[in-house]
């Protein structure tokens, strides 16, 4: 699913404009991200949890060359599942 078909189908939910799905949708994916960028997470009871997690530095090896090189540590997005979506999507 791409991005306008979740606009329609949020729009067909919701009984709203397709114009209206689209800027509820632009503004959750804005809100995610201003709060993931803040280092905070956002909870959605009964969905999961949208964090950032540290990953730290590593060895790695380059594969065209066969040269190891250092992997800088990073921030990661993330997302877990709750356990009622687990469920859902396994049945």
């Amino acid at each position: 699913m791409n991005k306008t078909e979740l606009v329609e189908k949020v729009a067909t939910s919701a009984g709203l404009t397709k114009t209206q799905a689209d800027a509820a949708v632009n503004a959750f994916v804005e809100t995610l991200t201003d709060v993931l960028k803040a280092g905070d997470k956002i909870t959605l009871k009964g969905f999961g949890t949208f964090e950032v997690r540290q990953r730290d530095a590593r060895t790695g090896r380059n594969p065209r060359t066969g040269e190891t090189m250092t992997i800088a540590a990073s921030k990661v997005p993330a997302f877990k599942a709750s356990s009622t979506l687990k469920k859902v999507v396994n049945e």
